[in-house]
């Protein structure tokens, strides 16, 4: 009987967790699912015909190919050799290093499209100041702006896997006479294996589905998704940017399907012994030489934004102006900080919450059916791009009363950015003991109290990090929201190409310093904020062993 009474007590306590999980359940596969599902659902024989007879598809598919293969290789390659040479040399401050590095994510893939542009075009500065000309418009730009794109992505990966080698293994073979080439062969490539998998992968899709670049230094180059933005945007052809779509995401699943089974098999290894880096003057002042000048590209388009921004008239009058800001602000800036900040905060705040639920209710929970769905669907969006996403919107939910508000745009942004602060949820929360749920059983406490009580406080650094990268994505993010906005919804990162179209590439210039500086700012409060809750744990560390050394003490007399 008491038996019964607890399970009907415990049902009780966690019947409102119940409800939440298969609310959250329905809202994925209402937002995500559906919408790729009607997608899907409304390409026809005739429309994917009319594809792949066009004379200009197999073209547009080898642009695609060649360029993200090209680039993907370059990017990942390029990354793994900084990620190496940060973490085998003695270089002094590294946190700001990786900081620096990662500047050229807090810009859109458009920006540093128009960054070359600004630089090696036909009216760069380049090309004006030392007659410099790369030929950018086409292959080159393509590559180029891809992999200024994608290289930090790669970076942080290799950067992180770097970090958990054991030394031991590299005594070991030192002691049995291998030298350093055949030590990096042997050791250092297998043990980075599955990470290099995963870089592959994740550039190779970012690179693919992405339109902004392409569309800024492409020229007479087309890929698929420039196609598949024109013919939607300029033609309002549906059908036939469908069937791209459905094109689009045959890669990005793949690479999703392979880097989980990646992930599920490879082998994990825990770190004895921290990797120790000899003394080597020679070795550490080219380590310096070849960050810097890594940096220095990387942030070029950063340089000449700052440098074209305040200019009067580029490239007739180069005097120190702020008549820019004044034309942005009647070209309607302020409606689009507007946007792009209520999007970004709307996107942060309520995704985080989703995605930790998410977490928490898969995580600490039975693997029970509607567990694992709920899993697979807080995945699957990893795998949608964002442009295939957009379009699959406007396609399943025009229409709708929110459909011409900024709300269709964060539940959009939400859909497309969910898996990866889901991960970190994930990750976080599988690290408590599996035995706290039957203890807090036993005590009669539910499962949302032991959330908020428990998990939460103890994850507030996992917390801020997905909330800072869904801020940052939803304020740089051009794919996924272009089909879905209206002269009134228009983000600061889609004036970009409007600007560009009206040949106001000053204007260019500041959206996108702007865009970096709010970027800038957010990450900073989020550094602080996890200082100060760093800073209070420790203190309340401190004192609990304050209490158990006193209470030992006042034992032992």
């Amino acid at each position: 009987m008491k038996t019964k009474a607890f399970e009907k007590i415990k049902n009780v306590r966690n019947k409102p967790f119940s409800a939440l999980k298969y609310a959250l359940l329905a809202y994925l596969l209402l937002t995500v699912i559906y919408p790729i599902v009607r997608l899907f659902f409304t390409i026809t024989g005739e429309d994917i015909k009319g594809v792949f007879t066009a004379a200009q598809f197999w073209p547009m598919l080898q642009n695609s190919l060649i360029t993200t293969l090209i680039a993907t290789v370059l990017s990942v390659g390029g990354a793994f050799a900084v990620a190496y040479c940060l973490n085998r040399s003695r270089v002094r401050f590294k946190a700001v290093w990786v900081i620096l590095f990662t500047v050229p994510m807090l810009i859109p893939s458009i920006s540093h499209g128009m960054g070359l542009v600004l630089l090696f075009g036909d009216n760069g500065i380049f090309n004006n100041l030392f007659g410099v000309d790369i030929n950018l418009y086409g292959y080159t730009g393509i590559i180029m702006g891809s992999i200024l794109y994608s290289f930090p992505v790669a970076f942080l990966m290799f950067y992180d896997s770097f970090q958990y080698e054991d030394f031991t293994i590299y005594e070991s073979a030192s002691v049995l006479g291998v030298n350093k080439p055949r030590q990096f062969l042997k050791i250092t490539l297998p043990s980075m294996s599955r990470t290099i998998v995963s870089a592959v992968l994740s550039v190779f899709t970012m690179v693919f589905t992405d339109y902004g670049v392409p569309l800024m230094t492409g020229g007479t180059v087309m890929t698929l998704p420039v196609y598949m933005y024109r013919e939607v945007i300029g033609m309002l052809n549906f059908s036939g940017g469908a069937v791209v779509g459905a094109i689009l995401i045959l890669p990005a699943l793949i690479a999703f399907l392979a880097d989980l089974k990646s992930n599920s098999t490879g082998a994990s290894s825990t770190v004895t012994k921290p990797y120790k880096i000899e003394k080597n003057t020679k070795r550490d002042v080219l380590a310096y030489v070849a960050l810097a000048l890594t940096l220095i590209v990387l942030c070029m388009p950063v340089i000449a934004f700052a440098c074209l921004g305040f200019v009067k008239q580029y490239p007739i009058d180069w005097s120190f102006s702020f008549a820019n800001v004044d034309k942005l602000l009647q070209n309607g800036l302020g409606m689009g900080l507007v946007n792009s900040l209520a999007v970004a905060l709307l996107t942060a705040l309520i995704g985080t919450v989703l995605s930790y639920f998410s977490a928490y209710a898969i995580v600490r929970s039975k693997k029970q059916i509607p567990n694992k769905v709920l899993h697979l669907c807080s995945l699957l969006s990893m795998a949608i791009p964002g442009v295939v996403l957009g379009l699959s919107y406007a396609m399943a939910f025009k229409g709708i009363p929110i459909y011409t508000t900024i709300f269709i745009l964060v539940i959009v942004n939400i859909a497309h950015f969910f898996s990866s602060p889901y991960l970190m949820a994930y990750n976080s929360l599988s690290k408590f003991n599996p035995n706290l749920e039957d203890v807090a059983q036993t005590l009669g406490v539910g499962k949302m109290r032991l959330l908020t009580a428990v998990y939460m406080p103890s994850t507030v650094s996992t917390i801020i990090e997905m909330y800072s990268y869904y801020f940052v994505n939803s304020m740089i993010t051009i794919s996924a929201v272009s089909f879905l906005i209206n002269f009134r919804t228009t983000p600061l990162s889609l004036m970009i190409p409007q600007l560009e179209s009206q040949s106001f590439i000053e204007g260019t210039a500041l959206v996108s310093l702007l865009i970096l500086a709010l970027n800038l700012i957010e990450k900073g409060i989020a550094f602080l904020v996890k200082a100060y809750a760093d800073r209070k744990e420790r203190k309340l560390l401190a004192v609990s062993e304050i209490e158990s050394a006193d209470k030992e003490v006042k034992d032992v007399k």
